[in-house]
């Protein structure tokens, strides 16, 4: 098995006075494709802001290539090599997809065949047609497009991606699904939110559920298609 690339220990993290996550607990190996899922408000995209840094645990610890992200703001935990895909987009308004692309493009961690904007743009030919197009003027899904190409123009180890497919039309949805199918076929590392459980199936190596701030399941595809008791509790499916 694969070396653990990323381990969240124990975290818990508090808006305020109101705690959110309360012990939480997975881990995710070096090439895996990895999901978080469960009902919204249960503490995903919690967990990611405080893997990312954007939030800063009261306990518990989370480690990166076995380095411990705790006492690093956002920045650094970004330049160690974590790519975020944000609920939302956060595509730059007023600047354009070229602008968008190259603003934070980098390979600090020496990437042997790094992503470029040929490569990004192969990815996602739409990108190339709107190049001019500044990220205000896109649709929705072009700015998931943007948004996915702009994180792998830092070469990231980890590419996280928070309701990859959330408002998008099924054509778009099928174009982001095939997008990640070809990251997984390159060995990038990827842990997905998302609320189609379907494609995840088919994708994914490791699910972890997540229930009220703490993941309750942890398995592989195989064994959560064959307990649909799971995803009817937990998921609502």
């Amino acid at each position: 098995m694969s070396e653990v690339l990323l381990e969240v220990r124990d975290i818990e993290t508090y808006y305020g006075s109101s705690q959110a996550l309360f012990g939480m607990r997975f881990s995710v190996h070096e090439g895996e494709f990895a999901t978080l899922i469960g009902r919204n408000g249960m503490g995903k995209t919690t967990t990611i802001k405080t893997v990312m840094g954007l939030l800063k645990p009261k306990r518990g610890e989370v480690h990166f290539g076995g380095r411990a992200l705790n006492p690093l703001p956002a920045y650094r935990v970004a330049q160690l090599g974590l790519g975020l895909v944000p609920e939302g987009r956060q595509v730059f308004p007023n600047l354009s997809v070229y602008e968008n692309l190259v603003a934070t493009a980098n390979n600090r961690v020496r990437a042997r065949e790094p992503w470029t904007l040929e490569k990004v743009y192969a990815l996602f030919p739409r990108l190339k047609e709107r190049e001019r197009n500044l990220g205000a003027n896109l649709s929705g899904g072009e700015q998931q497009m943007l948004a996915i190409g702009r994180a792998l123009m830092t070469n990231p180890k980890l590419l996280i991606l928070d309701e990859a497919t959330e408002g998008l039309a099924p054509l778009i949805r099928q174009e982001i699904w095939d997008c990640l199918a070809r990251l997984k076929s390159l060995g990038q590392t990827v842990i997905v939110i998302d609320k189609n459980i379907g494609p995840l199936l088919k994708l994914a190596d490791a699910h972890h559920i997540v229930e009220k701030g703490r993941v309750v399941w942890s398995g592989a595809s195989e064994s959560l298609r064959a307990q649909p008791d799971l995803l009817h509790r937990y998921v609502g499916v």
